[in-house]
């Protein structure tokens, strides 16, 4: 038995002697100059770069994850800024696009008032409509100026085209204005409209009707040598004292022989537009002003 031991424990021995030379000689092979790895040197490192691949590549996808969460954060954050300035952009556009048409409508009233200023001296006080009657009986409409700012009863009510009616009720806030297309030889109230053409100094005549099938206003009295013709522009004289002189009242389309032969008849379209109500003046004349 003893010696049993002792045989194994030389072979023991001689086995880490073995093992000892070959990893000096190994050691020795691979330290010396070469330009190729040995295969345990290969093993050694396919070995690791496995073992990284693996445990490499899923944490980079977690790496790219958490990165890729941050940027959509802050993607999203870049939206809802540009968002929030996109509404800005479009509440400022809306309102430089309301105050541009706003500013050209009051520089056109201007203009107008300073044009009638110059030519006849008097005032037009700015008037915004507030509600509009399209009863046919009696076609009317109701503005936000009233006695406190000096409006009165048959005062002339006008737009930037043309004549639209008179004031016919004043209260204290508010006045309403019978319109032009109300007229009606019929109707004893009508106030008939001395008019003359823009275009020459000897026309006269009187306009007391309006005629829904044609949206036109009938001009009589015309004398059978006066001068008008088409596309004359009517205005009132001023003859009468209702109406100040120099209001615009429309356009002669036709002028045709009445009943009689001795008087002629002309039609008229209204220059001012009677559907979409915006700003209107009341004209104030030198005698109110007084």
């Amino acid at each position: 038995m003893l010696k049993l031991f002792k045989l194994l424990g030389n072979k023991r021995l001689f086995v880490i002697l073995i093992g000892l030379v070959m990893f000096i000689a190994l050691m020795g092979f691979t330290l010396g100059p070469r330009t190729t790895l040995s295969w345990p040197e290969k093993f050694l490192r396919d070995t690791v770069g496995f073992v990284q691949n693996i445990f490499y590549k899923p944490a980079g996808y977690i790496a790219g994850l958490f990165e890729d969460i941050g940027n959509m954060k802050d993607i999203h954050k870049e939206n809802e800024e540009l968002k929030i300035a996109l509404a800005q952009y479009t509440r400022e556009k809306a309102r430089f696009n309301f105050m541009e048409s706003e500013n050209i409508e009051l520089k056109t009233a201007l203009n107008f008032t300073k044009a009638q200023l110059e030519k006849n001296n008097y005032e037009h006080h700015i008037a915004q409509v507030v509600s509009v009657n399209t009863d046919p009986n009696n076609r009317s409409l109701v503005i936000d100026i009233g006695e406190r700012d000096g409006v009165k009863v048959d005062m002339s009510v006008t737009s930037v085209d043309g004549l639209v009616g008179v004031v016919s009720k004043v209260s204290n806030f508010t006045s309403t204005v019978k319109l032009i297309t109300t007229m009606d030889v019929k109707d004893p109230n009508t106030n008939a409209i001395a008019v003359t053409s823009l275009n020459n100094h000897k026309t006269f005549g009187i306009i007391e009707s309006y005629d829904e099938k044609t949206d036109t206003l009938l001009m009589t009295g015309i004398k059978e040598d006066d001068p008008l013709k088409e596309k004359d522009t009517i205005v009132s004289s001023g003859s009468g004292g209702l109406y100040p002189q120099g209001m615009i009242i429309g356009t002669v389309d036709s002028v045709q022989v009445g009943e009689m032969g001795l008087l002629r008849t002309a039609t008229i379209s209204p220059s001012a537009n009677f559907v979409d109500w915006k700003q209107l003046f009341v004209v104030f004349t030198p005698e109110v002003l007084e």
